[in-house]
Protein backbone atom coordinates (compact mmCIF):
# COMPACT_ATOMS: atom_id res chain seq x y z
CA UNK A 1 0.00 0.00 0.00
CA UNK A 2 1.57 3.23 -1.12
CA UNK A 3 0.45 6.81 -1.61
CA UNK A 4 0.52 8.96 -4.69
CA UNK A 5 3.84 10.02 -6.21
CA UNK A 6 3.76 13.25 -4.29
CA UNK A 7 3.26 11.37 -1.10
CA UNK A 8 5.76 8.56 -1.42
CA UNK A 9 8.59 10.64 -0.04
CA UNK A 10 9.04 11.30 3.64
CA UNK A 11 8.49 15.02 3.51
CA UNK A 12 6.26 17.56 1.89
CA UNK A 13 7.33 19.48 -1.20
CA UNK A 14 8.54 22.50 0.77
CA UNK A 15 10.60 20.42 3.20
CA UNK A 16 14.05 19.47 1.88
CA UNK A 17 15.51 16.03 2.27
CA UNK A 18 17.75 15.49 5.27
CA UNK A 19 19.72 12.37 4.43
CA UNK A 20 23.15 13.77 3.46
CA UNK A 21 26.15 11.40 3.81
CA UNK A 22 27.61 13.55 6.60
CA UNK A 23 24.30 13.52 8.49
CA UNK A 24 24.12 9.75 8.10
CA UNK A 25 27.70 9.31 9.35
CA UNK A 26 27.03 11.52 12.38
CA UNK A 27 23.80 9.63 13.04
CA UNK A 28 25.59 6.26 13.09
CA UNK A 29 28.44 7.71 15.16
CA UNK A 30 25.94 8.95 17.74
CA UNK A 31 24.52 5.44 18.06
CA UNK A 32 27.95 3.92 18.68
CA UNK A 33 28.80 6.72 21.10
CA UNK A 34 25.55 6.12 23.01
CA UNK A 35 26.44 2.44 23.44
CA UNK A 36 29.89 3.46 24.74
CA UNK A 37 28.31 5.92 27.19
CA UNK A 38 25.94 3.22 28.48
CA UNK A 39 28.93 0.90 29.02
CA UNK A 40 30.79 3.62 30.93
CA UNK A 41 27.78 4.29 33.15
CA UNK A 42 27.24 0.57 33.76
CA UNK A 43 30.89 0.25 34.81
CA UNK A 44 30.58 3.28 37.08
CA UNK A 45 27.50 1.82 38.77
CA UNK A 46 29.68 -0.94 40.29
CA UNK A 47 31.43 1.61 42.50
CA UNK A 48 30.08 1.14 46.02
CA UNK A 49 29.09 4.79 46.43
CA UNK A 50 27.74 5.16 42.89
CA UNK A 51 24.81 2.71 43.05
CA UNK A 52 22.52 5.47 41.83
CA UNK A 53 24.30 5.25 38.46
CA UNK A 54 22.11 2.21 37.83
CA UNK A 55 19.17 4.60 37.35
CA UNK A 56 21.22 6.77 35.00
CA UNK A 57 22.29 3.63 33.10
CA UNK A 58 18.61 2.65 32.64
CA UNK A 59 17.76 6.19 31.45
CA UNK A 60 20.60 6.19 28.90
CA UNK A 61 19.70 2.66 27.74
CA UNK A 62 15.96 3.39 27.45
CA UNK A 63 16.02 6.92 26.07
CA UNK A 64 19.26 7.00 24.07
CA UNK A 65 20.77 3.63 23.17
CA UNK A 66 17.73 1.48 22.31
CA UNK A 67 15.88 4.29 20.45
CA UNK A 68 18.98 5.06 18.38
CA UNK A 69 19.51 1.38 17.53
CA UNK A 70 15.84 1.08 16.53
CA UNK A 71 16.19 4.18 14.37
CA UNK A 72 19.27 2.80 12.58
CA UNK A 73 17.64 -0.60 11.96
CA UNK A 74 14.28 0.85 10.89
CA UNK A 75 16.03 2.94 8.25
CA UNK A 76 17.20 -0.32 6.75
CA UNK A 77 14.11 -2.53 6.87
CA UNK A 78 11.11 -0.16 6.88
CA UNK A 79 9.88 1.36 3.59
CA UNK A 80 10.01 5.14 3.20
CA UNK A 81 6.44 5.62 2.03
CA UNK A 82 2.95 5.69 3.49
CA UNK A 83 1.76 2.27 4.70
CA UNK A 84 -1.09 3.37 6.93
CA UNK A 85 0.98 3.61 10.11
CA UNK A 86 2.61 6.50 11.96
CA UNK A 87 6.15 6.05 13.24
CA UNK A 88 7.67 6.77 16.60
CA UNK A 89 10.66 9.08 16.99
CA UNK A 90 12.71 5.85 17.20
CA UNK A 91 11.57 4.83 13.70
CA UNK A 92 9.31 2.03 14.93
CA UNK A 93 5.84 1.54 13.49
CA UNK A 94 3.46 3.41 15.77
CA UNK A 95 -0.32 3.82 15.84
CA UNK A 96 -2.36 3.09 12.70
CA UNK A 97 -3.91 5.95 10.74
CA UNK A 98 -7.58 5.28 11.46
CA UNK A 99 -9.27 8.63 10.69
CA UNK A 100 -9.00 11.02 7.72
CA UNK A 101 -10.62 14.41 7.28
CA UNK A 102 -11.53 17.00 4.67
CA UNK A 103 -11.52 20.68 5.58
CA UNK A 104 -9.33 23.52 6.76
CA UNK A 105 -7.26 23.50 9.93
CA UNK A 106 -9.65 26.03 11.45
CA UNK A 107 -12.56 23.65 10.72
CA UNK A 108 -10.75 20.81 12.49
CA UNK A 109 -10.05 22.98 15.56
CA UNK A 110 -13.64 24.24 15.61
CA UNK A 111 -15.11 20.75 15.41
CA UNK A 112 -12.82 19.25 18.04
CA UNK A 113 -13.43 22.07 20.52
CA UNK A 114 -17.20 21.91 20.03
CA UNK A 115 -17.06 18.14 20.55
CA UNK A 116 -15.52 18.66 23.98
CA UNK A 117 -11.91 17.84 23.16
CA UNK A 118 -8.94 19.73 24.63
CA UNK A 119 -5.91 20.63 22.58
CA UNK A 120 -2.77 18.98 23.98
CA UNK A 121 0.20 21.12 24.99
CA UNK A 122 3.46 20.90 23.09
CA UNK A 123 6.29 19.01 24.77
CA UNK A 124 8.59 21.44 26.56
CA UNK A 125 10.19 21.80 29.98
CA UNK A 126 6.99 23.11 31.58
CA UNK A 127 4.63 20.49 30.15
CA UNK A 128 7.11 17.69 30.89
CA UNK A 129 7.31 18.74 34.54
CA UNK A 130 3.52 19.03 34.76
CA UNK A 131 2.84 15.60 33.29
CA UNK A 132 5.37 13.94 35.63
CA UNK A 133 3.81 15.65 38.66
CA UNK A 134 0.26 14.83 37.52
CA UNK A 135 1.14 11.16 36.94
CA UNK A 136 2.90 10.75 40.29
CA UNK A 137 0.24 12.64 42.26
CA UNK A 138 -2.64 11.37 40.06
CA UNK A 139 -3.83 14.93 39.54
CA UNK A 140 -5.73 16.02 36.46
CA UNK A 141 -3.83 17.64 33.56
CA UNK A 142 -6.35 18.18 30.76
CA UNK A 143 -3.78 19.61 28.31
CA UNK A 144 -1.09 16.96 28.90
CA UNK A 145 1.18 16.58 25.83
CA UNK A 146 1.29 13.44 23.72
CA UNK A 147 4.47 11.84 22.47
CA UNK A 148 5.50 12.69 18.90
CA UNK A 149 4.54 10.32 16.11
CA UNK A 150 5.63 10.88 12.52
CA UNK A 151 3.92 10.79 9.14
CA UNK A 152 5.44 12.34 6.00
CA UNK A 153 8.71 12.53 7.98
CA UNK A 154 7.35 15.05 10.51
CA UNK A 155 5.55 14.87 13.80
CA UNK A 156 1.88 15.59 14.26
CA UNK A 157 0.77 19.16 13.62
CA UNK A 158 -1.34 19.08 16.77
CA UNK A 159 -3.24 16.69 19.02
CA UNK A 160 -6.46 16.67 21.02
CA UNK A 161 -7.48 14.62 24.04
CA UNK A 162 -10.12 13.99 26.68
CA UNK A 163 -9.00 12.98 30.14
CA UNK A 164 -11.14 10.29 31.80
CA UNK A 165 -12.38 10.87 35.35
CA UNK A 166 -9.52 13.25 36.11
CA UNK A 167 -7.03 10.35 35.86
CA UNK A 168 -3.88 11.40 33.87
CA UNK A 169 -3.17 7.75 33.07
CA UNK A 170 -6.41 7.36 31.10
CA UNK A 171 -7.46 9.50 28.15
CA UNK A 172 -8.88 9.59 24.66
CA UNK A 173 -6.42 11.22 22.28
CA UNK A 174 -5.92 11.78 18.57
CA UNK A 175 -3.03 13.21 16.54
CA UNK A 176 -3.43 15.12 13.25
CA UNK A 177 -1.09 15.50 10.26
CA UNK A 178 -1.65 17.93 7.37
CA UNK A 179 -1.29 16.14 4.02
CA UNK A 180 1.23 17.51 1.49
CA UNK A 181 -0.21 19.36 -1.51
CA UNK A 182 -1.45 16.97 -4.16
CA UNK A 183 -1.14 13.90 -1.95
CA UNK A 184 -3.92 11.30 -2.10
CA UNK A 185 -4.61 8.09 -0.22
CA UNK A 186 -3.77 4.76 -1.83
CA UNK A 187 -6.69 4.16 -4.15
CA UNK A 188 -6.94 7.84 -5.12
CA UNK A 189 -9.12 9.34 -2.38
CA UNK A 190 -8.31 12.99 -1.72
CA UNK A 191 -8.05 14.02 1.97
CA UNK A 192 -6.62 17.04 3.79
CA UNK A 193 -5.73 15.44 7.12
CA UNK A 194 -4.61 12.09 8.47
CA UNK A 195 -5.25 11.22 12.11
CA UNK A 196 -4.51 8.44 14.58
CA UNK A 197 -6.86 8.03 17.53
CA UNK A 198 -6.20 5.64 20.43
CA UNK A 199 -7.27 5.27 24.06
CA UNK A 200 -4.66 5.36 26.83
CA UNK A 201 -5.66 2.88 29.52
CA UNK A 202 -2.66 3.05 31.87
CA UNK A 203 1.00 4.01 32.28
CA UNK A 204 3.73 1.39 31.99
CA UNK A 205 7.03 0.43 30.37
CA UNK A 206 7.55 0.18 26.63
CA UNK A 207 8.28 -3.36 25.51
CA UNK A 208 10.78 -2.19 22.88
CA UNK A 209 12.64 0.67 24.60
CA UNK A 210 11.94 0.22 28.36
CA UNK A 211 10.70 3.83 28.48
CA UNK A 212 7.85 4.94 30.72
CA UNK A 213 4.89 5.52 28.44
CA UNK A 214 1.13 5.25 28.14
CA UNK A 215 -0.33 1.84 27.26
CA UNK A 216 -3.19 1.87 24.76
CA UNK A 217 -6.38 -0.17 24.43
CA UNK A 218 -6.02 -3.08 22.01
CA UNK A 219 -9.18 -2.47 19.95
CA UNK A 220 -8.34 0.85 18.28
CA UNK A 221 -11.55 0.70 16.22
CA UNK A 222 -13.51 1.62 19.36
CA UNK A 223 -11.58 4.88 19.62
CA UNK A 224 -12.00 5.51 15.89
CA UNK A 225 -15.76 5.16 16.26
CA UNK A 226 -15.72 7.33 19.40
CA UNK A 227 -14.02 10.13 17.46
CA UNK A 228 -16.58 9.87 14.65
CA UNK A 229 -19.52 9.92 17.07
CA UNK A 230 -18.19 12.92 19.00
CA UNK A 231 -17.64 14.96 15.81
CA UNK A 232 -20.92 14.10 14.10
CA UNK A 233 -22.88 14.74 17.31
CA UNK A 234 -21.47 18.27 17.67
CA UNK A 235 -21.40 19.03 13.92
CA UNK A 236 -24.62 17.68 12.32
CA UNK A 237 -23.58 19.10 8.93
CA UNK A 238 -20.42 16.95 8.90
CA UNK A 239 -20.65 13.81 6.76
CA UNK A 240 -18.77 10.53 7.01
CA UNK A 241 -17.78 8.14 4.23
CA UNK A 242 -16.21 4.80 5.12
CA UNK A 243 -13.46 3.33 2.94
CA UNK A 244 -14.15 -0.30 3.71
CA UNK A 245 -11.22 -2.69 3.77
CA UNK A 246 -8.81 0.19 3.17
CA UNK A 247 -6.30 -2.20 4.68
CA UNK A 248 -6.79 -5.81 5.64
CA UNK A 249 -7.85 -6.36 9.23
CA UNK A 250 -4.83 -7.23 11.32
CA UNK A 251 -3.28 -7.67 14.75
CA UNK A 252 0.04 -6.00 15.45
CA UNK A 253 1.97 -4.01 18.06
CA UNK A 254 2.54 -0.28 18.20
CA UNK A 255 5.83 1.46 18.98
CA UNK A 256 5.42 0.89 22.71
CA UNK A 257 4.86 -2.84 22.24
CA UNK A 258 1.10 -2.70 22.92
CA UNK A 259 -1.19 -5.10 21.08
CA UNK A 260 -3.45 -3.42 18.52
CA UNK A 261 -6.16 -4.77 16.26
CA UNK A 262 -8.33 -3.18 13.58
CA UNK A 263 -10.84 -4.22 10.94
CA UNK A 264 -9.04 -2.05 8.35
CA UNK A 265 -11.94 0.33 7.61
CA UNK A 266 -10.97 4.02 7.22
CA UNK A 267 -13.49 6.86 7.67
CA UNK A 268 -13.30 10.13 5.73
CA UNK A 269 -14.96 12.90 7.77
CA UNK A 270 -15.97 15.92 5.69
CA UNK A 271 -15.78 19.07 7.83
CA UNK A 272 -15.90 21.54 4.97
CA UNK A 273 -19.51 22.60 5.74
CA UNK A 274 -18.56 23.46 9.35
CA UNK A 275 -19.04 27.08 10.39
CA UNK A 276 -15.57 28.05 11.64
CA UNK A 277 -15.40 29.82 14.98
CA UNK A 278 -13.16 32.79 15.78
CA UNK A 279 -11.40 30.89 18.60
CA UNK A 280 -10.27 28.19 16.19
CA UNK A 281 -8.77 30.75 13.81
CA UNK A 282 -6.29 31.81 16.51
CA UNK A 283 -5.10 28.19 16.84
CA UNK A 284 -4.05 27.91 13.19
CA UNK A 285 -0.25 27.81 13.01
CA UNK A 286 2.41 26.11 10.92
CA UNK A 287 3.82 23.49 13.27
CA UNK A 288 6.84 22.98 11.01
CA UNK A 289 8.22 26.36 12.06
CA UNK A 290 8.19 25.48 15.76
CA UNK A 291 11.67 24.96 17.16
CA UNK A 292 11.84 21.29 18.28
CA UNK A 293 12.93 20.38 21.80
CA UNK A 294 16.08 18.49 20.63
CA UNK A 295 17.33 21.65 18.88
CA UNK A 296 16.75 23.75 22.00
CA UNK A 297 18.45 21.12 24.15
CA UNK A 298 21.44 20.90 21.79
CA UNK A 299 21.79 24.69 21.65
CA UNK A 300 21.69 24.80 25.46
CA UNK A 301 24.54 22.29 25.67
CA UNK A 302 26.60 24.28 23.15
CA UNK A 303 26.00 27.47 25.14
CA UNK A 304 26.97 25.66 28.36
CA UNK A 305 30.16 24.47 26.68
CA UNK A 306 30.92 28.04 25.60
CA UNK A 307 30.16 29.45 29.06
CA UNK A 308 32.52 26.92 30.66
CA UNK A 309 35.27 27.88 28.22
CA UNK A 310 34.64 31.57 28.91
CA UNK A 311 35.06 31.04 32.66
CA UNK A 312 38.26 29.09 32.01
CA UNK A 313 39.58 31.90 29.81
CA UNK A 314 38.82 34.46 32.53
CA UNK A 315 40.67 32.41 35.16
CA UNK A 316 43.68 32.06 32.88
CA UNK A 317 43.71 35.76 32.04
CA UNK A 318 43.60 36.86 35.69
CA UNK A 319 46.30 34.37 36.69
CA UNK A 320 44.02 32.43 39.02
CA UNK A 321 44.65 29.32 36.92
CA UNK A 322 48.11 28.59 35.52
CA UNK A 323 48.10 24.78 35.38
CA UNK A 324 45.88 23.09 32.78
CA UNK A 325 45.91 19.34 32.05
CA UNK A 326 49.05 19.00 34.16
CA UNK A 327 50.99 21.61 32.16
CA UNK A 328 52.46 24.75 33.77
CA UNK A 329 51.49 27.67 31.54
CA UNK A 330 53.18 30.66 33.28
CA UNK A 331 53.89 33.32 30.66
CA UNK A 332 51.80 31.49 28.03
CA UNK A 333 48.64 31.81 30.13
CA UNK A 334 47.42 35.04 28.43
CA UNK A 335 47.90 33.49 24.98
CA UNK A 336 46.03 30.35 25.99
CA UNK A 337 43.34 32.54 27.57
CA UNK A 338 42.88 34.35 24.26
CA UNK A 339 42.53 31.07 22.34
CA UNK A 340 40.09 29.62 24.87
CA UNK A 341 38.14 32.90 24.90
CA UNK A 342 37.85 32.87 21.11
CA UNK A 343 36.60 29.28 21.27
CA UNK A 344 34.04 30.31 23.91
CA UNK A 345 32.71 33.12 21.72
CA UNK A 346 32.50 30.71 18.78
CA UNK A 347 30.43 28.31 20.89
CA UNK A 348 28.05 31.06 21.99
CA UNK A 349 27.65 32.11 18.34
CA UNK A 350 26.95 28.49 17.34
CA UNK A 351 24.30 28.22 20.07
CA UNK A 352 22.56 31.35 18.76
CA UNK A 353 22.71 30.13 15.16
CA UNK A 354 21.36 26.74 16.22
CA UNK A 355 18.31 28.37 17.76
CA UNK A 356 17.79 30.25 14.48
CA UNK A 357 17.84 26.94 12.60
CA UNK A 358 21.24 27.11 10.88
CA UNK A 359 22.20 23.74 9.44
CA UNK A 360 25.87 24.72 9.16
CA UNK A 361 25.93 25.61 12.86
CA UNK A 362 24.30 22.25 13.67
CA UNK A 363 26.97 20.36 11.74
CA UNK A 364 29.81 22.46 13.21
CA UNK A 365 28.59 21.93 16.78
CA UNK A 366 28.41 18.18 16.26
CA UNK A 367 31.85 17.99 14.65
CA UNK A 368 33.35 19.78 17.68
CA UNK A 369 31.71 17.18 19.92
CA UNK A 370 32.97 14.35 17.70
CA UNK A 371 36.51 15.76 18.02
CA UNK A 372 36.15 15.86 21.82
CA UNK A 373 34.84 12.29 22.02
CA UNK A 374 37.54 10.88 19.74
CA UNK A 375 40.23 12.77 21.68
CA UNK A 376 38.99 11.33 24.98
CA UNK A 377 38.81 7.80 23.58
CA UNK A 378 42.27 8.08 22.00
CA UNK A 379 43.73 9.25 25.30
CA UNK A 380 42.34 6.16 27.06
CA UNK A 381 43.66 3.82 24.34
CA UNK A 382 47.12 5.40 24.65
CA UNK A 383 47.31 4.66 28.37
CA UNK A 384 45.69 7.77 29.79
CA UNK A 385 43.29 7.75 32.75
CA UNK A 386 39.98 6.00 32.28
CA UNK A 387 36.77 7.94 31.73
CA UNK A 388 35.09 8.08 35.15
CA UNK A 389 32.98 10.48 37.13
CA UNK A 390 36.14 11.91 38.71
CA UNK A 391 37.79 12.56 35.33
CA UNK A 392 35.83 13.57 32.22
CA UNK A 393 32.72 11.34 32.13
CA UNK A 394 30.42 14.35 32.41
CA UNK A 395 32.11 16.17 29.52
CA UNK A 396 32.08 13.11 27.26
CA UNK A 397 28.48 12.38 28.21
CA UNK A 398 27.35 15.89 27.34
CA UNK A 399 29.11 15.72 23.97
CA UNK A 400 27.33 12.45 23.19
CA UNK A 401 23.97 13.89 24.27
CA UNK A 402 24.56 16.89 22.01
CA UNK A 403 25.16 14.74 18.92
CA UNK A 404 22.14 12.54 19.68
CA UNK A 405 19.92 15.61 20.05
CA UNK A 406 21.11 17.33 16.87
CA UNK A 407 20.97 14.17 14.73
CA UNK A 408 17.34 13.58 15.70
CA UNK A 409 14.83 13.66 12.86
CA UNK A 410 13.07 16.75 14.22
CA UNK A 411 16.30 18.71 14.61
CA UNK A 412 17.52 17.78 11.12
CA UNK A 413 14.23 18.64 9.46
CA UNK A 414 13.97 21.96 11.31
CA UNK A 415 17.51 23.01 10.36
CA UNK A 416 17.16 22.03 6.71
CA UNK A 417 13.76 23.68 6.43
CA UNK A 418 14.90 26.94 8.04
CA UNK A 419 18.13 27.05 6.02
CA UNK A 420 16.19 26.26 2.85
CA UNK A 421 13.76 29.07 3.52
CA UNK A 422 16.56 31.58 4.01
CA UNK A 423 18.23 30.44 0.79
CA UNK A 424 14.98 30.75 -1.18
CA UNK A 425 14.28 34.17 0.34
CA UNK A 426 17.76 35.40 -0.69
CA UNK A 427 17.19 33.96 -4.16
CA UNK A 428 13.86 35.79 -4.49
CA UNK A 429 15.43 39.02 -3.24
CA UNK A 430 18.32 38.76 -5.69
CA UNK A 431 15.95 37.93 -8.53
CA UNK A 432 13.86 40.98 -7.68
CA UNK A 433 17.04 43.09 -7.78
CA UNK A 434 18.05 41.62 -11.14
CA UNK A 435 21.01 39.61 -9.80
CA UNK A 436 21.45 36.36 -11.79
CA UNK A 437 21.43 33.15 -9.76
CA UNK A 438 23.94 30.38 -10.38
CA UNK A 439 22.95 26.81 -9.46
CA UNK A 440 25.19 26.74 -6.39
CA UNK A 441 23.23 29.66 -4.95
CA UNK A 442 20.02 27.69 -5.03
CA UNK A 443 20.90 25.19 -2.32
CA UNK A 444 22.19 25.39 1.22
CA UNK A 445 25.25 23.23 1.75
Amino acid sequence: MTGSPSGTGAVADDEPATGSPLDTALFVFSGLAAIWLAALLFQESFQWNHWWFTIIFWAVLAYLVLPRLHRILSRIYLPDYFIGRARTSDGLLGDPINVTLLGSEAAVHTSMLRAGWTRADEIDATSTRRIIVSTVTRRSYDEAPVSPLFVFGRQQDFAYQQEVNGNPGKRHHIRFWRCPPGWVLPGGTDVDWLAAGTYDKSVGFSLFTLQITHKIETDIDEERDYVIDSLTSSEPEATVRILRNFSTGYHSRNGGGDNIQTDGHLPVIDLRPVDVGSTAQSLVTDSRDRRPAPTTFGASLVFLRGLTALILAALLWTGDLTVVAGQELDEYAPVVAGIVGAFALLEVLLAWLLLRGSNRARIAAMLLSVAGIITAATDVVNGGPGITLSTNLIGVGLDILLIIALTSQRSRTYAHRRSGHRTRNRSRQNTAEGIPQSPEHLHEV
